[in-house]
């Protein structure tokens, strides 16, 4: 299934529009509950007012709520991404961190936030599971879990950590073409013959 994915999707590159590591952390962070499209429609205004972490750690909230309010959850983001922009500034010189463990410290950032940052930008070992990862591992019978941490361990163990954030990007093109959360493309797929859900999702 691996070799599959990485014949099917050689170049999967992540959907966020993105220059630097900050302009990558603030749209992933948008990113939750909410399409690509529609968060690379924003960010444009967005980095263009806030092109920093200490210009984003001053942002008047109602302003930036303005800004992100097509996002959905706007007032959350909003305080999470002022929140993180002063973590950066106060904690991290005002630079990205590269370790998980310091990603999660900040407001409104979590492992798969974290992961994203990891392995797009930096280039490091990280696996970000959404939605699309975690229902295709399920079908895939890759795991039986529903925790995206324990997820996030099971495919980790089949690929060198320097394949892992390669892996989640493949299954994530592979969900939004083919294994669709609803009608799946099963007579299109190139794991058909060796998927347990196929014909059954």
């Amino acid at each position: 299934m691996v070799r599959r994915l990485r014949e099917e999707y050689p170049d999967a590159r992540c959907a966020l529009d993105h220059s630097n590591a900050y302009e990558l952390l603030v749209a992933t962070i948008l990113s939750a509950q909410c399409t690509d499209e529609r968060v690379n429609m924003v960010t444009p205004a967005l980095f263009a007012k806030y092109p920093t972490p200490a210009d984003l750690a001053h942002a008047d909230p109602s302003e930036l709520e303005g800004l992100i309010v097509s996002t959905g959850f706007f007032r959350a983001k909003a305080k999470n991404l002022i929140g993180m922009a002063q973590a950066l500034e106060e904690r991290y010189g005002g630079e990205v961190p590269t370790d998980l463990e310091d990603f999660v410290t900040l407001p409104g950032v979590g492992r798969k936030t974290g992961n994203v940052v990891r392995s797009v930008w930096f280039g490091l070992p990280g696996l970000p599971v959404d939605t699309h990862v975690a229902r295709l591992a399920r079908r895939l019978r890759l795991t039986d879990e529903t925790d995206p941490v324990r997820i996030e361990r099971d495919l980790g163990g089949l690929v060198e950590p320097s394949e892992w954030g390669a892996l989640s990007l493949r299954l994530i093109e592979h969900g939004r073409r083919v294994c669709r959360a609803r009608r799946p493309r099963c007579d299109e797929c190139v794991l058909a013959d060796v998927c347990p859900s196929a014909g059954r999702a």
